[in-house]
């Protein structure tokens, strides 16, 4: 078993995008699961225009996650177009809402197959839960709680 413990401190300090995607590619290539895991979740928490820890922080997080993980999948960028186009009618807190009360969106499904649903929308809302109607807060608990359980049915109303 190889000790990651250098490259992991380092990838929890850095804040450059490039040198995290290279480190993400460079630890799939040599089968270094841990570190390619570690690199994936810091290079979508750096969101410089956002306060970390807030919800358009942690909101923006889950975008980036969502378009990280289908650019992999399908080998080009991927930009979420009209996520991004929803957020500017409707704000971060209504988009969220209709993650969690709307049928699961491919993005849930492939982080949930990573073992990563703390970055869905449904966890930010689970996460900023005073900011959100009590029916949403539920939506949310509901959804994370059935797909834990392997229910993939609860979502799809």
């Amino acid at each position: 078993m190889n000790d990651h413990s250098r490259i992991l401190a380092y990838i929890a300090a850095c804040r450059d995008k490039d040198e995290l995607s290279n480190l993400m590619a460079n630890a799939r290539r040599q089968g270094a699961r841990t570190v390619e895991d570690a690199a994936f979740r810091r290079l979508v928490a750096v969101v410089p225009d956002a306060e970390p820890g807030s919800l358009e922080h942690d909101f923006w997080t889950v975008i980036q996650a969502f378009e990280l993980v289908l650019s992999q999948e399908r080998r080009k960028t991927v930009r979420l177009s009209r996520t991004r186009q929803k957020v500017k009618r409707v704000g971060v807190a209504q988009t969220l809402a209709d993650f969690a009360t709307g049928k699961p969106t491919e993005g849930f499904a492939m982080l949930k197959a990573r073992g990563m649903l703390e970055l869905s929308g449904e966890a930010v809302i689970l996460k900023h839960p005073a900011q959100f109607a009590p029916a949403i807060v539920n939506a949310a608990r509901v959804r994370l709680a059935s797909e834990n359980r392997g229910d993939s049915s609860a979502g799809n109303r």
